[in-house]
């Protein structure tokens, strides 16, 4: 038997190194599927490929791990030896080398990464319960007299909210509720500071601020009893923790999120320019809406003052004698027009009264007569002589077949001189028969010999 040849002790089946390496690969990546490893990072190397070789370990043992390109260029963060790592990986084994490995698909630092896992589970929690829901969430006072700032005294932030209120709008009275905005006391201090605001009744917003930092910096706002007590705030809570790619479970549940401190400043109060320009447009329309309304009263008064002239004696008497004047011309006029239809009328009548006189009618009567006549002769005639046509026709046509026309043209008609009928065989005229011939001009006398 060859030396790569490998044999069971059953002797039923025979494999190739190649072979059992790849069952064992598909027996582990099927066995384990996806799995959460927390390790140390040792034996880094990272060829120029791009790809990323290295071990995680523990007290106790260490295995290898590969994460390939391009997994290793969405790296938020950059891998060194002795970091301590959180890593997602499907367990498989590297045939060529028979070595058992990892295949990395996400890495991240195990402190951020727990912290992460935490976030998420307290994000859920809260979400289910409904305290991120849009419905919960209370409009901002459009003109706030009096903000609770709860942040650090000493911090950025604080001075960066204050220089935009103060630049926005002065008027505002700002009162600083120190607290630490890290570490373990960081989450009941804000938690009291929230309630003491709320007992105090005498601000309309809170404004809850932090600068930049990493997750860990900010985790005092991804604390629950911190989410709790600014939902259970009875005032509108703004929150503006970190900057603006920074999200904390504070930002949830408050009634605005804000991406910097600054920019919550900015939320929480009106541009004075703005609302100083805005009070000038008014103050321009109430102007020109005042001279509108100066115009149309002066304009009313300017009717009622010509209504009471027209309703005065003399006004009245005026307009009395030029409707009386107005009336005469119209009447004159009337008449005159009146007179014309008359004429013209008058005209028409004699017009028609010539017309059916007994003298024009008799005349009319003669000419009718006379065309009548004409007509009557020119029918007559044209009568006559279609007749002597036709009757013309007629005797041409009897002429041509008349017995008469043939005795012209040399031919005898006999017949028997006794009864006068017709020969028309010889043996109608048997011999000493005595016939009579008529011509054309004249008869004869004839035997049958």
């Amino acid at each position: 038997m060859s030396e790569d040849r490998i044999v069971y002790a059953s002797g039923r089946d025979v494999l190739t190194p190649s072979q059992l390496t790849r069952r064992a690969r598909d027996l582990l990546e099927d066995g384990f599927g996806l799995i959460w490893l927390e390790g140390e990072i040792s034996n880094l190397a990272r060829p120029a490929s791009g790809h990323l070789y290295f071990s995680l370990k523990d007290g106790g043992a260490q295995v290898r791990c590969a994460m390939f390109k391009p997994k290793s260029s969405y790296l938020r963060f950059r891998p060194a030896d002795g970091q301590q790592v959180l890593a997602r990986a499907r367990v498989s084994l590297y045939e060529a080398r028979g070595e058992f490995q990892l295949i990395v698909e996400h890495l991240e630092e195990a402190g951020e990464g727990a912290l992460r896992r935490e976030f998420d589970r307290l994000k859920a929690l809260l979400a289910a319960e409904g305290l991120f829901a849009a419905e919960r969430k209370r409009p901002l006072p459009r003109f706030p007299r009096r903000l609770a700032v709860i942040t650090s005294a000493t911090g950025a932030a604080v001075r960066d909210v204050l220089s935009v209120l103060a630049r926005r709008y002065a008027l505002i009275a700002v009162d600083i509720v120190p607290v630490p905005v890290q570490g373990r006391e960081a989450p009941p201090a804000i938690v009291a500071a929230l309630r003491a605001v709320a007992a105090a009744g005498r601000h309309d917003a809170v404004l809850l601020a932090r600068g930049g930092g990493s997750i860990e910096d900010l985790w005092a706002f991804n604390d629950e009893t911190v989410a709790r007590a600014i939902a259970a705030s009875p005032l509108p809570v703004v929150s503006a923790i970190g900057h603006e790619t920074d999200f904390t479970i504070a930002d949830f549940v408050a009634d605005l999120r804000a991406p910097t401190p600054s920019a919550a400043a900015e939320l929480l109060v009106p541009d004075a320019a703005e609302l100083s320009r805005q009070l000038t447009l008014r103050r321009q329309r109430l102007h020109l809406l005042l001279q509108r309304r100066l115009q149309q009263r002066q304009q009313q008064l300017d009717r009622l003052q010509a209504q009471l002239q027209a309703r005065s004696p003399g006004q009245r008497l005026q307009l009395g004698r030029s409707r009386l004047a107005a009336l005469q011309l119209r009447l004159r006029h009337a008449l005159q027009q009146a007179r014309q239809r008359r004429r013209e009328r008058l005209a028409a009548l004699l017009t028609r009264l010539l017309h059916q006189s007994p003298a024009a009618r008799l005349q009319r009567a003669r000419l009718a007569l006379t065309h009548q006549r004409d007509l009557l002769q020119h029918r007559l005639r044209g009568g006559l002589d279609t007749r002597r046509a036709h009757l013309a026709e007629l005797a041409r046509a009897l002429h041509a077949v008349s017995p008469l026309a043939v005795l012209a043209r040399g031919y005898a008609l006999l017949q028997d001189a006794g009864d006068g009928h017709l020969i028309r065989s010889p043996s109608d005229a048997p011999r000493g028969s005595l016939l009579r011939a008529r011509l054309a001009d004249g008869e004869l006398r004839l035997r049958v010999e």
